[in-house]
């Protein structure tokens, strides 16, 4: 049985695709929120998260990549799927450098969309808590493409934003953050999901050993210290992949 809970965003500025759109997915069990403008959809991605967001590539004022580049920067891990009845070569491989997961062609074959959306609806989500852009930028492109949707915060007042309405089933956390610190992250996350597993990262292996010591004493999964192999913290993450709850 597919998640109920997964929350879809349809953004295309022909009415009847977007009621069609909503009518097929709606009978499936999904919550679909339509907008017919990309000045709209980023009205509705500050107030909620949605899982996937369906976007028109050709529409007025905004068209659906650049409405994707924005929404990537508010909702990193929505899942984007660009529609389009004028794609081409090039403009496939620009949706999916700038972290679009696929692109389909107009008229919607539901047949191929149904099977990406089960697909989608069964990535773990991951936060990565770090002050490090480059980083985050990073790990979002290997796990993206590693098959888990992921969110990415800089600080403890984003980590709270993030939370909100989102079930994180494994948090990769910073021990040392410009707003708050690892351990109250930390507690963040398990209070909000308290079978969330954690993985403590830091490049502060001396300072904050201590802390480290304490917040895995309190329950955290794994530490890797900085400057870390790459391979080696996705095999931690795959490995506790293993032990989340997954959707039915």
């Amino acid at each position: 049985m597919l998640p109920h809970s997964l929350s879809i965003l349809v953004v295309d500025d022909d009415e009847d695709t977007c009621d069609n759109l909503r009518d097929i997915l709606s009978d499936l069990g999904y919550s679909v929120t339509i907008a017919h403008s990309g000045e709209e959809a980023l009205a509705l991605i500050h107030q909620q998260a949605f899982d996937i967001a369906l976007l028109d590539f050709k529409m007025p004022v905004m068209d659906g990549l650049t409405l994707y580049r924005k929404i990537r920067k508010q909702r990193a891990s929505t899942v984007a799927v660009i529609i389009s009845a004028y794609a081409s070569e090039t403009t496939t491989d620009e949706a999916l450098h700038a972290g679009a997961w696929r692109v389909l062609n107009k008229p919607v074959d539901f047949d191929k969309l149904i099977p990406l959306i089960e697909t989608a609806a069964c990535q773990p989500l991951v936060m990565v808590v770090d002050d490090d852009c480059d980083l985050c930028d990073n790990l979002w492109d290997i796990l993206r493409e590693g098959g888990y949707r992921v969110d990415v915060a800089h600080s403890e007042p984003e980590v709270k934003s993030q939370l909100a309405g989102r079930k994180h089933g494994i948090a990769l956390i910073d021990m040392k953050l410009p707003q708050g610190d690892g351990s109250g992250v930390f507690h963040l996350v398990r209070k909000h999901n308290p079978a969330a597993r954690v993985i403590l990262i830091t490049g502060h292996r001396l300072d904050l050993q201590q802390q480290v010591e304490e917040t895995m004493a309190e329950g955290a999964d794994a530490v890797c210290y900085k400057p870390f192999e790459m391979t080696d913290l996705i095999g931690t993450i795959g490995h506790l992949a293993q032990f989340i709850e997954r959707p039915r």
